[in-house]
């Protein structure tokens, strides 16, 4: 069955902010360390339209968050802590794709990771997506190091 793709519930927003939490270096990723983040996350207001919960069956595994920036989709996605690091990050990402160039037809897709998570960069590049630029932000109380990515839709069909 593929995976399903749907505006995110309040329930299924708390149940990631509170019970979803990654082991270091990881847990820079869990909900509760950056308070802002945490508090858009649960406003339903916020997560609008663009916040989708990413359900196998019944099963909530992930989350993926978007934002338009012209004939760019900007993505942000999580999967649930017990599923990361056993190599499913491939199907999980192949369906959000899928999922973004069906649903919104954008000519790019773009995503932030920090430096530190080799994990997830060796994925993003073998799933298409290249390096644009490094650049530093302030989150979560100190400064980090984050990669932007880019995946041209067109080039890669």
């Amino acid at each position: 069955m593929p995976f399903q793709f749907n505006r995110m519930a309040q329930q299924e927003a708390e149940q990631i902010a509170f019970t979803w939490l990654y082991d270091a270096p990881y847990d820079f990723y869990n909900m509760e360390e950056d308070e802002e983040d945490l508090a858009a996350f649960l406003d339903d207001k916020e997560r609008g339209e663009f916040v989708f919960s990413v359900k196998d069956g019944e099963e909530l595994i992930g989350f993926l968050m978007i934002e338009h920036k012209g004939d760019t989709v900007d993505i942000g996605l999580g999967m649930r802590p017990d599923l990361t690091g056993q190599g499913k990050g491939v199907t999980f990402l192949k369906a959000a794709m899928s999922f973004l160039r069906k649903t919104y037809e954008p000519k790019q897709l773009t995503l932030s990771v920090a430096t530190f998570n080799k994990r997830a960069i060796k994925l993003y590049k073998r799933m298409g997506f290249h390096t644009s630029h490094i650049y530093i932000q302030e989150t979560n109380g100190s400064t980090y190091e984050f990669m932007s990515m880019v995946f041209d839709c067109y080039k890669s069909e």
